[in-house]
């Protein structure tokens, strides 16, 4: 390539003078969009001005392509000399997007699409669409945005179950992808998980006058044992003496509320970021989650032990954790508690929500 005026830049070209870190964002930009050219040793006026050492910028680059970018895109980079002075980078559009700067993670601060002669951030909403493209609908095997995930309390609670957890189980738990990324299923379990249970605690039927209220955040399993532990204290006993035998009553079965929370949580629809609602009053105990019955499942279904779990992954893991029998025998354990009982619990839907209601035994019978 001779030192002479070349094509000005444009969506799929772009010139730079030197290797300079900006190189790896143009490429990542390149890789998100539709592909595109990078010329080093080229200034923004189209000259050929050349390199002093292109083969140490050579592999600075080939080596910084390879370690700052995530996921591995060097199988759509092609290298070129030319004329032993301008490094020629052909990018090709990746099949695994969005592509990312390492040091920045998987969020709009380090994903680059192009727009016009420009790489600029990505916005959520385009991150999440690429997400979607390259991963699926599949909520819980799509990549978290959140790539740095601590899994402390998961670790305890499997230890707690008796069933191995190491970074080898992650790709079989559902935890990590082929690729190594972490997956919205280990946003859920980990200790940075978004989504959070609400209980509130009401004075009046109508579920208006608070009496007192909690917000649970962390791994979902410090939600199920924090929510359970809070309802256990809303499950009052009354007793009565027959004899010296002093025999209590409780409000709730705690193996219905045990069910009624763990049913909330595995069939929950996680890619909504309202919370599990929880309401206590005098007379019932409400379970809400969002995500309405799958669709063919009807309340009748259910109550007969069909299920088509939404979140299959995170269900397994329950499983595995002896948390669930199998699939659908909540529900039905849930009724068998009040087969006895003059209420049995109640199933609401609306296309969105899913709620369970429980009736307390010593002021509905």
């Amino acid at each position: 390539m001779k030192n002479k005026q070349m094509i000005f830049e444009t969506e799929n070209i772009e010139f730079k003078v030197k290797a300079t870190d900006e190189i790896y964002k143009e490429v990542v930009a390149f890789a998100n969009t539709d592909g595109g050219t990078i010329y080093i040793g080229i200034d923004d006026m189209g000259n050929a001005v050349g390199l002093d050492d292109v083969d140490e910028t050579y592999t600075k680059i080939t080596n910084g392509i390879r370690d700052a970018i995530m996921p591995d895109v060097t199988m759509f980079i092609r290298f070129m000399l030319q004329d032993n002075r301008v490094i020629k980078i052909s990018v090709s559009e990746g099949s695994f997007k969005p592509y990312y700067l390492k040091s920045k993670g998987l969020k709009p601060s380090g994903v680059y699409v192009r727009q016009g002669t420009s790489s600029v951030q990505a916005s959520s909403e385009q991150i999440r669409k690429m997400i979607k493209d390259a991963d699926g609908d599949i909520y819980e095997e799509m990549r978290t945005l959140n790539q740095t995930l601590t899994f402390s309390r998961a670790k305890s609670a499997f230890e707690e179950y008796g069933v191995a957890f190491s970074e080898e189980k992650y790709r079989v738990l559902g935890i990590q992808n082929t690729s190594n990324a972490f997956t919205n299923l280990a946003q859920i379990l980990s200790d940075q998980c978004r989504h959070t249970i609400k209980i509130a605690v009401f004075a009046d039927d109508t579920n208006t006058i608070f009496k007192d209220s909690k917000e649970l955040k962390g791994s979902v399993f410090s939600q199920l044992e924090d929510a359970f532990s809070y309802l256990m204290l809303c499950n009052q006993h009354p007793a009565e003496l027959n004899g010296l035998q002093r025999i209590e009553h409780p409000d709730y079965p705690e193996a219905a509320v045990r069910e009624a929370l763990l049913n909330a949580i595995v069939h929950r629809d996680y890619s909504f970021s309202g919370s599990i609602i929880i309401n206590v009053n005098s007379r019932s105990m409400e379970f809400i989650s969002i995500g309405g019955l799958m669709p063919g499942l009807s309340p009748e279904d259910i109550r007969s032990g069909i299920s088509q779990p939404r979140n299959k992954h995170l269900a397994e893991v329950f499983h595995r954790l002896h948390l669930i029998e199998a699939y659908g025998t909540g529900i039905r354990r849930i009724y068998s508690l009040y087969q006895q009982h003059g209420v049995q619990p109640e199933i609401q839907l609306t296309p969105n929500t899913f709620k369970m209601i429980l009736p307390n035994l010593n002021t509905s019978e």
